[in-house]
């Protein structure tokens, strides 16, 4: 039998982390109407409005963000509940909510989830993609069981290391510098740079900053492929992960930088000890696939 609080208390956390109605709808696979007369049950059960809404979207009002940390906790150890009452009758069933980024989504998940549902068919996976900060966000809040980022974060979190991905100059394959072996910063600092958009303290940002290295930057941009796609027409030259350089352009060439440089990918969550058993199952399964396909880093 379904508690209707803890169904109330899910739909009102997916309306705000999917930002509108409409996407909690999806996600929930429920109507429209249905999601909006769960969130009206539930806000006249408290007394007071959790959300506004208009045109632009919606938003948490004052008292809505009073009371969210305090309903992702229950939901969080209503989950927690579901899990080891499963585990103590043999079932392995849940949810794991995983925050990730762009290239892991891309290059690792597709397996790994694929092995790991062959294991574990009864357990769910709710992935939400967005940049460093935003998973960062998710992970403090509760809206994901843990993230996949670059390590180290901004905020305390624990963390498991997973892999380095070095770290790599592309420029057009005609550029004056394609010649060149090595690529160094005093090599680059007149070139017009297209700097990554992920968050406010990324790796290549960090880097820059540690060495006090000022490059002119010309461009911001979020998604990697739009970069490379930038560097090809002549519109500047970058620093990217190799994870992703996959498939690069003919005209695109990719340099390794004078100074070994990477990013450490890693795993970050409040607690490791303290996740669900379905969670602590895929980051196992993650690190043994990783195993099979890469020497390990650490």
């Amino acid at each position: 039998m379904i508690d209707l609080s803890i169904f109330k208390f899910k739909v009102f956390c997916t309306i705000v982390d999917a930002g509108s109605m409409t996407k909690a709808a999806d996600l929930l696979k429920l109507s429209q109407s249905g999601v909006s007369h769960a969130l009206a049950s539930l806000e006249t059960e408290f007394g007071f409005p959790l959300l506004t809404r208009d045109r632009s979207g919606i938003a948490l009002t004052s008292n809505g963000a009073r009371v969210l940390a305090y309903v992702r906790e229950i939901l969080h150890y209503n989950e927690r509940l579901t899990h080891e009452v499963a585990a103590i009758n043999g079932l392995d069933v849940g949810t794991v909510r995983i925050g990730t980024f762009t290239s892991v989504s891309t290059q690792w998940l597709p397996e790994i989830i694929t092995r790991f549902h062959s294991r574990f068919p009864a357990i769910d996976i709710e992935l939400l993609d967005g940049n460093y900060d935003e998973i960062e966000d998710w992970i403090t809040n509760g809206a994901v069981d843990f993230g996949f980022v670059s390590l180290p974060t901004v905020k305390l979190y624990e963390t498991m290391p997973l892999k380095k991905d070095s770290l790599l100059c592309i420029l057009p394959d005609q550029h004056p510098l394609g010649h060149k072996e090595s690529i160094s910063f005093v090599d680059i600092k007149d070139e017009p740079f297209i700097a990554t958009k992920w968050g406010s303290y990324d790796e290549i940002k960090r880097i820059l900053a540690e060495r006090s290295v000022k490059l002119k930057i010309k461009y911001e941009v979020t998604e990697a492929r739009a970069i490379i796609t930038m560097v090809k027409n002549g519109l500047g030259i970058s620093i990217l992960p190799e994870m992703t350089l996959t498939q690069l352009p003919e005209p695109v060439r990719a340099v390794s930088l004078e100074q070994t440089f990477y990013r450490t990918i890693g795993i970050a969550t409040n607690s490791l000890r303290n996740n669900s058993p379905a969670a602590k199952k895929f980051i196992e399964c993650t690190k043994s696939w990783l195993a099979t396909h890469k020497p390990p880093d650490f």
